[in-house]
Protein backbone atom coordinates (compact mmCIF):
# COMPACT_ATOMS: atom_id res chain seq x y z
CA UNK A 1 0.00 0.00 0.00
CA UNK A 2 1.47 3.22 -1.18
CA UNK A 3 -1.27 5.70 0.44
CA UNK A 4 -5.32 5.84 1.94
CA UNK A 5 -7.57 8.53 3.04
CA UNK A 6 -10.87 8.37 3.92
CA UNK A 7 -12.30 11.96 4.27
CA UNK A 8 -15.75 11.68 3.38
CA UNK A 9 -16.77 8.19 4.82
CA UNK A 10 -15.61 6.39 1.48
CA UNK A 11 -12.05 5.11 1.65
CA UNK A 12 -9.25 5.81 -1.31
CA UNK A 13 -6.51 3.44 -1.87
CA UNK A 14 -2.91 4.03 -4.13
CA UNK A 15 -1.54 0.21 -3.96
CA UNK A 16 1.30 -1.41 -6.22
CA UNK A 17 0.66 -4.78 -7.20
CA UNK A 18 3.45 -6.68 -8.40
CA UNK A 19 4.67 -10.44 -8.58
CA UNK A 20 7.76 -9.79 -5.97
CA UNK A 21 7.21 -11.96 -2.20
CA UNK A 22 6.27 -9.22 0.41
CA UNK A 23 8.97 -8.77 2.37
CA UNK A 24 7.43 -7.84 5.22
CA UNK A 25 5.85 -11.24 5.66
CA UNK A 26 9.57 -13.02 6.30
CA UNK A 27 11.77 -9.95 6.79
CA UNK A 28 12.61 -8.01 9.84
CA UNK A 29 12.33 -3.92 9.42
CA UNK A 30 16.02 -4.43 9.27
CA UNK A 31 16.71 -6.38 6.29
CA UNK A 32 13.81 -4.36 5.43
CA UNK A 33 15.53 -1.34 5.22
CA UNK A 34 18.76 -3.51 3.66
CA UNK A 35 16.60 -4.08 0.79
CA UNK A 36 15.73 -0.85 -0.07
CA UNK A 37 20.19 0.20 0.19
CA UNK A 38 20.55 -2.74 -2.05
CA UNK A 39 17.96 -1.68 -4.31
CA UNK A 40 19.48 2.11 -4.21
CA UNK A 41 22.80 0.96 -5.21
CA UNK A 42 22.32 -2.03 -7.72
CA UNK A 43 19.61 -0.43 -10.20
CA UNK A 44 22.61 1.62 -11.10
CA UNK A 45 25.37 -0.19 -10.86
CA UNK A 46 23.69 -2.80 -13.11
CA UNK A 47 23.23 -0.44 -16.16
CA UNK A 48 26.83 0.62 -15.26
CA UNK A 49 28.01 -3.62 -16.09
CA UNK A 50 25.19 -3.68 -19.05
CA UNK A 51 27.00 -0.51 -20.95
CA UNK A 52 30.39 -1.61 -20.08
CA UNK A 53 30.23 -5.12 -21.11
CA UNK A 54 28.11 -4.57 -24.30
CA UNK A 55 30.74 -1.67 -24.86
CA UNK A 56 33.58 -3.72 -24.62
CA UNK A 57 31.96 -6.74 -25.79
CA UNK A 58 28.93 -6.25 -27.59
CA UNK A 59 27.46 -9.07 -25.40
CA UNK A 60 24.14 -8.61 -23.38
CA UNK A 61 24.41 -9.45 -19.86
CA UNK A 62 21.49 -11.13 -18.26
CA UNK A 63 19.66 -10.80 -14.97
CA UNK A 64 20.86 -12.44 -11.97
CA UNK A 65 19.66 -15.30 -10.22
CA UNK A 66 19.98 -13.07 -7.01
CA UNK A 67 18.10 -9.93 -8.36
CA UNK A 68 15.60 -11.97 -9.75
CA UNK A 69 13.31 -11.12 -6.54
CA UNK A 70 13.93 -7.39 -7.15
CA UNK A 71 14.25 -7.10 -10.85
CA UNK A 72 10.96 -9.63 -11.35
CA UNK A 73 8.07 -6.88 -11.58
CA UNK A 74 7.34 -5.35 -15.10
CA UNK A 75 7.65 -1.63 -15.33
CA UNK A 76 8.74 0.77 -18.02
CA UNK A 77 12.06 2.60 -16.84
CA UNK A 78 14.29 5.46 -17.91
CA UNK A 79 18.27 5.05 -17.84
CA UNK A 80 20.35 8.15 -18.07
CA UNK A 81 24.11 8.36 -18.38
CA UNK A 82 26.29 11.57 -17.47
CA UNK A 83 29.76 12.67 -17.44
CA UNK A 84 30.87 13.17 -13.77
CA UNK A 85 31.27 16.81 -14.75
CA UNK A 86 28.01 16.39 -15.18
CA UNK A 87 27.29 16.70 -18.76
CA UNK A 88 24.30 14.49 -20.29
CA UNK A 89 25.86 11.35 -22.24
CA UNK A 90 22.47 9.36 -23.49
CA UNK A 91 18.57 8.98 -22.20
CA UNK A 92 16.42 6.24 -23.56
CA UNK A 93 13.28 5.10 -21.22
CA UNK A 94 10.03 3.55 -22.07
CA UNK A 95 7.38 5.29 -21.71
CA UNK A 96 5.07 1.80 -20.93
CA UNK A 97 7.38 -1.76 -20.41
CA UNK A 98 7.86 -3.95 -23.38
CA UNK A 99 9.79 -6.42 -21.98
CA UNK A 100 8.61 -9.08 -19.48
CA UNK A 101 10.47 -8.20 -16.14
CA UNK A 102 11.97 -4.57 -15.06
CA UNK A 103 15.85 -6.12 -15.31
CA UNK A 104 15.73 -6.96 -19.11
CA UNK A 105 13.97 -3.19 -19.62
CA UNK A 106 16.64 -2.46 -17.68
CA UNK A 107 19.10 -3.55 -19.38
CA UNK A 108 17.87 -2.76 -22.82
CA UNK A 109 17.39 0.42 -21.91
CA UNK A 110 21.06 1.31 -20.61
CA UNK A 111 22.51 -0.07 -23.83
CA UNK A 112 20.08 1.87 -25.80
CA UNK A 113 21.46 4.81 -23.94
CA UNK A 114 25.17 4.52 -24.37
CA UNK A 115 24.58 3.35 -28.11
CA UNK A 116 21.52 4.47 -29.76
CA UNK A 117 20.39 8.12 -28.61
CA UNK A 118 19.98 10.24 -31.71
CA UNK A 119 21.33 12.83 -30.09
CA UNK A 120 24.98 11.97 -29.10
CA UNK A 121 27.56 9.22 -30.71
CA UNK A 122 27.76 6.02 -29.22
CA UNK A 123 29.92 5.49 -26.15
CA UNK A 124 33.19 4.06 -26.88
CA UNK A 125 35.28 2.19 -24.18
CA UNK A 126 37.84 5.05 -23.17
CA UNK A 127 35.11 7.00 -22.07
CA UNK A 128 33.49 4.46 -19.25
CA UNK A 129 35.16 5.14 -16.50
CA UNK A 130 34.13 8.75 -16.58
CA UNK A 131 30.72 8.00 -16.60
CA UNK A 132 27.62 7.74 -14.18
CA UNK A 133 24.45 6.51 -13.85
CA UNK A 134 20.91 6.92 -12.43
CA UNK A 135 17.50 4.59 -13.42
CA UNK A 136 14.14 6.32 -13.08
CA UNK A 137 11.24 3.57 -12.77
CA UNK A 138 8.17 4.65 -13.79
CA UNK A 139 4.88 4.56 -12.53
CA UNK A 140 1.47 4.31 -14.73
CA UNK A 141 0.49 7.75 -15.84
CA UNK A 142 -2.63 9.24 -15.13
CA UNK A 143 -4.82 11.97 -16.98
CA UNK A 144 -3.88 15.41 -15.37
CA UNK A 145 -4.65 19.32 -16.63
CA UNK A 146 -1.87 22.02 -16.68
CA UNK A 147 -3.01 23.56 -13.16
CA UNK A 148 -1.99 20.04 -11.60
CA UNK A 149 1.27 19.32 -13.19
CA UNK A 150 4.39 20.03 -11.12
CA UNK A 151 7.75 19.52 -12.88
CA UNK A 152 9.59 19.14 -9.61
CA UNK A 153 7.92 16.24 -8.78
CA UNK A 154 5.75 14.98 -11.74
CA UNK A 155 6.90 13.70 -15.37
CA UNK A 156 4.63 14.86 -17.85
CA UNK A 157 3.40 12.87 -21.33
CA UNK A 158 2.24 15.08 -24.13
CA UNK A 159 0.01 14.00 -26.68
CA UNK A 160 -1.58 15.39 -29.86
CA UNK A 161 -5.49 15.37 -30.09
CA UNK A 162 -4.88 12.56 -32.62
CA UNK A 163 -2.56 10.70 -30.73
CA UNK A 164 -0.37 10.38 -33.35
CA UNK A 165 3.02 12.07 -31.49
CA UNK A 166 3.48 11.55 -27.90
CA UNK A 167 6.54 12.91 -25.88
CA UNK A 168 7.71 12.62 -22.37
CA UNK A 169 9.73 14.63 -19.85
CA UNK A 170 10.93 12.82 -16.51
CA UNK A 171 10.22 14.96 -13.48
CA UNK A 172 13.24 17.15 -11.08
CA UNK A 173 15.29 18.17 -14.31
CA UNK A 174 17.67 20.84 -14.02
CA UNK A 175 16.90 24.03 -15.50
CA UNK A 176 13.55 22.92 -15.75
CA UNK A 177 11.50 24.88 -13.52
CA UNK A 178 7.92 25.96 -14.55
CA UNK A 179 5.45 23.91 -15.78
CA UNK A 180 5.13 25.49 -19.40
CA UNK A 181 9.10 24.89 -20.03
CA UNK A 182 8.43 21.20 -18.81
CA UNK A 183 5.10 21.18 -21.58
CA UNK A 184 7.14 22.49 -24.12
CA UNK A 185 10.27 20.63 -23.79
CA UNK A 186 8.43 17.60 -24.36
CA UNK A 187 5.90 18.66 -27.15
CA UNK A 188 9.17 19.56 -28.72
CA UNK A 189 10.65 15.96 -28.26
CA UNK A 190 7.30 14.53 -29.75
CA UNK A 191 7.65 16.76 -32.63
CA UNK A 192 4.63 18.39 -31.98
CA UNK A 193 3.76 22.51 -33.16
CA UNK A 194 4.01 24.89 -30.52
CA UNK A 195 0.15 26.04 -30.17
CA UNK A 196 -1.20 22.56 -30.56
CA UNK A 197 -3.95 21.84 -28.47
CA UNK A 198 -2.47 18.69 -26.08
CA UNK A 199 -3.37 15.65 -24.15
CA UNK A 200 -1.58 15.52 -20.47
CA UNK A 201 -0.65 13.50 -18.18
CA UNK A 202 1.65 12.71 -15.49
CA UNK A 203 3.72 10.27 -13.42
CA UNK A 204 5.92 10.36 -10.21
CA UNK A 205 9.12 8.09 -10.77
CA UNK A 206 11.86 6.28 -7.81
CA UNK A 207 14.92 7.44 -8.81
CA UNK A 208 18.34 5.83 -8.13
CA UNK A 209 21.52 7.48 -8.42
CA UNK A 210 25.37 5.89 -8.33
CA UNK A 211 26.74 7.63 -5.22
CA UNK A 212 29.86 8.63 -6.53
Amino acid sequence: MLHYEAPFGVGYLVAQLTNVKAVGATKSDSAVVSDQTSIQENLPALARRAVETFVRSGKQIAVSQNAAEVLGARAACFVSIKTREGDLRGCIGTIEPVKETLGEELIANAISAATRDPRFAPVVENELPNLKYSVDILAAAEPATFANLDPAVYGVIVEDEAGMFRGLLLPDIEGVDTTEQQVNIAARKAGIPLGTPLKLSRFRVDRFREKQ
